[in-house]
């Protein structure tokens, strides 16, 4: 079975006097088996009007030949039918329902890091890539996106270095929207629930000759808000957001394609429904601030990509140009006092390209070389405002950063007996960072200080991969890997002193085993991996002294185990089960937080020591004349116990939310009934020290209405 290769070529040049940039991805969609080459529309058909039919659906990388099943790499796939029936509209709402993945809510968009087997990173670059069709996301800051006209999301559990860009340390997740060439028509989408909540979207998708086709999709979300500000008396977190999306692709013959994406995304967000927290009471207060918070946010992501198949060979060349900038107010303090108010203004530009070339015969050597450079610039204005002392303090950041990478990975099949394979791949990065930093103090409106520096850093680092698997002739797989892992240094854009503007690398040793199994013709499946993870000088996230922010340093070593469990079954035709279960135990072995704290043998912060999810839906065919279809569904997510700081002293126990849907379809339209938290659990979602201690609620009861057309 074999699968196109996505490649990507950067298109950038003057047309008619303006500057053309077009970002296009080839992204691998869902591979169908050659006995079955349909298309999107046409199973969509075949499920209305034949329930039991099953189409074989082979979930591959883009950059890998193999079925996901068949690698040796923990991985899990959410399709677009989960993503319909769990009302999924942000990548947040994902977490629970893949094993040992968490993304905190952290009450704005600003930051929305991932979390993976405990690797992540609350500021400054992300340790889990993000891939959407293909373009990597350099900043967190752009991981909470909308997800209108997502077909499927993939999640690749652990270091993916021999294969993708910069800084997975932690995993990949891979986003993809859905083909034009494939899926044709028009897909309306409204949506309708509690405190306003409301998300409209159109997406119109054609063929405008054989080969060729054309998406044009947009977005609009308003949200009221779930949390009132009593000093402000109005919602603190409401939002306000939109998308839009054109695709192009078009397979200009055998041997070369080409599509172009091109995106806009816009947010106005209330932000950081923070109360004071009484952890003796277990107890959060209404959000009471006088100064209201916002984050303001808009990406541009641009690019192109461009396919060339040889004979037993393809050659990819991927480049991606995505610009964001936003601006975000705090009222830091979080009380009804004057005492901080921060604004910071940021404008990112990132650009990368990546050219590799790999096999694509079915021999028992499979290969990849490849290369991989960016730029990025940052330009941040962070403006601390200590009001009753009347004093401002500007600081103005200039922090370009540009990095090359080279890769390989080189696979032996059926070697000593068949099935038996071994995976070797190495990498090397080289990166450099500059900062270059002014600030100015004022007293009363008149400067009562400057201070000015710039400094650069350089870093180089030699990453290896070995797996080994066996595959039996019944797609029965098992497998082990050992992998390095490596996070680049930096800069600190908050620091109390000139030596702590800078962090240095972070380093891991990764060991995993694990099988993927397949029963009765695949109806029964489960996935089971145990892994240890080696963590040396991983950068913390430690708040500063004068409370006004906080920056990253290295600590000595920390470790990471736990296992992850995937079973999904069919019993009979009409009921759908699906199990998930992550357990992480990361913890700090050797941190020396000062001459009098140590925080070995602490939990990390952040990372839930359980992650578990349990979803069953049953279908009713044609039940009564008009009705196609009604499906019930259920799901519980199941969260461990958190805690939100080095120190162990404030934690969220286990907690449970249940949610339920139910659907009815007639052709081509379906409405969906939904509620989230269906109990009403009370929880926290998230804790800072700052002057006190805050908190943010967990989001209460939600239930809305669904309804989907397609023409």
């Amino acid at each position: 079975m074999t699968k196109r290769l996505t490649l990507t070529l950067f298109l950038t040049g003057l047309i008619s006097g303006l500057s053309f940039t077009a970002q296009a991805s080839i992204p691998t969609k869902a591979t169908e088996s050659p006995k079955n080459s349909l298309t999107d529309n046409q199973l969509d058909s075949l499920r209305r009007n034949n329930p039991f039919f099953l189409q074989e659906v082979v979930v591959q990388g883009f950059k890998e030949t193999a079925d996901y099943r068949l690698a040796p790499v923990s991985s899990s796939s959410i399709s677009n039918k989960l993503i319909q029936e769990e009302a999924v509209h942000s990548i947040k709402e994902i977490t629970g329902l893949v094993p040992n993945l968490y993304m905190p809510d952290y009450g704005a968009k600003v930051s929305s890091p991932l979390y993976i087997r405990g690797v992540g990173s609350k500021i400054n670059s992300p340790s889990v890539g993000l891939y959407i069709d293909g373009v990597p996301y350099f900043e967190s800051a752009a991981f909470d996106f909308n997800f209108s006209g997502i077909q499927r999301v993939d999640v690749l559990r652990g270091p993916q270095g021999t294969l993708y860009g910069r800084n997975t340390m932690g995993g990949i997740v891979n986003v993809y929207t859905k083909s034009p060439l494939n899926y044709q028509g028009t897909d309306i989408e409204f949506t309708g629930a509690k405190n306003n909540l409301y998300d409209i979207s159109a997406t119109h998708y054609f063929k405008i000759k054989k080969g060729m086709g054309l998406s044009v999709s947009g977005n609009y979300n308003h949200f009221d808000g779930n949390f009132e500000n009593v000093t402000l008396h109005k919602k603190a977190d409401g939002s306000d957001a939109a998308l839009g999306r054109v695709r192009f692709d078009w397979e200009i013959n055998p041997r070369w394609a080409m599509r172009i994406i091109t995106s806009y995304d816009y947010l106005n967000q209330g932000g950081y429904p923070f109360g004071v927290y009484n952890i003796d009471e277990d107890r959060v207060d209404p959000v009471n601030y006088n100064r209201e918070s916002t984050y303001k946010r808009n990406i541009s992501t641009t690019g192109a990509n461009i396919e060339y198949t040889g004979k037993g060979y393809s050659i990819n060349s991927q480049t991606s140009l995505q610009y964001l900038w936003d601006s975000q107010a705090i009222d830091q303090d979080f009380s009804p006092n004057d005492l901080f108010f921060v604004t910071r203004k940021d404008r990112h530009l990132m650009l990368s390209e990546e050219l590799n070339i790999k096999s694509t015969t079915p021999h028992n050597y499979q290969w990849l070389f490849g290369i991989f450079t960016f730029y990025q610039n940052t330009d941040r204005k962070l403006n601390v405002n200590k009001i009753p002392d009347s004093s401002l303090d500007n600081k103005d950041f200039d922090l370009p950063t540009y990095g090359f990478a080279a890769f390989h990975q080189s696979t032996l099949n059926n070697i000593i007996w068949d099935g038996l394979s071994l995976t070797a791949g190495v990498r090397f990065d080289y990166e450099h960072a500059k900062n270059d930093f002014t600030q100015h103090l004022f007293k009363n409106d008149v400067e009562a200080g400057n201070n000015s520096f710039s400094d650069k850093l350089s870093f180089n680092q030699v990453t290896p991969k070995l797996a080994l698997q066996y595959a039996t002739a019944n797609e029965q797989n098992f497998y082990g890997s050992i992998t390095r892992g490596y996070k680049a240094g930096g800069f600190n854009t908050s620091f109390d002193k000139k030596d702590q503007t800078t962090f240095n690398p972070e380093y891991s040793w990764n060991y995993e085993v694990g099988t993927k199994l397949g029963f009765f013709d695949q109806r029964l499946t489960a996935d089971l991996s145990l892994f240890y993870i080696d963590w040396r000088h991983q950068q913390v996230y430690q708040p500063l002294a004068s409370g006004t922010g906080r920056g990253l340093t290295n600590i000595g070593r920390s470790a990471s185990k736990g296992v992850e469990i995937s079973i999904a079954a069919n019993p009979i035709e009409a009921l759908s089960l699906q199990a998930n279960y992550g357990y992480t135990k990361a913890y700090y072995k050797d941190y020396i937080y000062n001459d009098k704290i140590s925080y070995s043998g602490n939990r990390l912060p952040l990372v839930p020591d359980h992650t578990i999810s349990a979803h069953a839906d049953y279908r009713f065919i044609k039940p009564f004349n008009g009705v196609d279809e009604i499906k019930l569904g259920v799901t519980y997510l199941g969260t461990g116990k958190i805690y939100w700081a080095d120190n162990n002293k404030q934690s969220q126990s286990y907690y449970g939310l249940w949610n339920a849907t139910a659907s009815v379809r007639r052709n081509n339209i379906t409405i969906s009934l939904w509620t989230k938290n269906l109990m009403n659990k009370d929880y926290i979602a998230y804790s800072v020290q700052t002057s006190s201690l805050y908190a943010q609620k967990g989001k209460p009861f939600m239930i809305g209405g669904t309804l989907r057309i397609k023409i």
